[in-house]
């Protein structure tokens, strides 16, 4: 075993080679997962020329292991819980629900850091590349997949650079595509296929948005289209 990235912009730039059918199309939106997924979502953008933004959705921790997810939350009060996990360990209705307001919190504040004033993107009748990291259960891009489909998105394609393989299997039935660069048998976690895997700061988070929207917004200046 070795890792195969060297890091999330890395990753981003070779995942967008599979995705080079959703270039320059007006109505293609990338949206990352906060935070790992917002580095790799922003080479995506670049190189599909598209604009981009993020989905804020927050794992619920199972207690005292709060790395391994038992469901997740996202903006419009969507939350997915996954029972086997919740069943296997005999969790409380009461950690459960801890867990949901904790989160919602957070969930909250980094709407607030990531946005500030700003509107979220229009998702309706659009094509959306959601995209991680890496993903390993899928309860939060699972609880992504729902929110987007509540807001009337045409279409959902989840990339993300590596996956867990069981885990793709149940999320192609609930997106419209899933795009992955390795799905290997030997899957652990999402950090073991990167060399560099330092956490993505709310500041980095900041600044790559920023970034994006200077880059898109003069890319339709260029093109002689407004700016948005």
């Amino acid at each position: 075993m070795r890792a195969y990235f060297r890091d999330r912009p890395e990753a981003g730039g070779l995942l967008a080679r599979k995705l080079l059918a959703y270039a320059n199309r007006a109505d293609v939106l990338v949206l990352a997962l906060p935070r790992g997924g917002v580095p790799v979502a922003y080479a995506i953008a670049q190189r599909l020329h598209a604009p981009m933004d993020v989905l804020v959705v927050r794992k619920l921790g199972v207690p005292g292991k709060e790395e391994y997810a038992m469901g997740a939350i996202a903006s419009g009060g969507i939350e997915v819980l996954h029972m086997p996990v919740i069943s296997a360990l005999q969790i409380p209705v009461e950690a459960i629900e801890a867990a949901v307001a904790r989160e919602r919190a957070e969930l909250g504040r980094r709407e607030k850091a990531y946005r500030g004033d700003r509107a979220p993107p229009l998702v309706r009748g659009r094509t959306v590349i959601l995209v991680d990291d890496g993903i390993a259960t899928g309860s939060t891009v699972r609880a992504a997949v729902k929110a987007l489909r509540h807001m009337d998105a045409q279409r959902v394609v989840i990339a993300a650079p590596t996956a867990a393989p069981s885990t793709v299997r149940d999320l192609r039935h609930e997106a419209d595509e899933f795009v992955a660069i390795i799905t290997p048998e030997d899957f652990y976690g999402v950090g073991q296929w990167y060399v560099d895997f330092a956490p993505t700061t709310d500041e980095e988070v900041q600044d790559l948005l920023a970034a994006a929207a200077r880059s898109y917004a003069g890319l339709r200046l260029r093109s002689g289209q407004p700016a948005p």
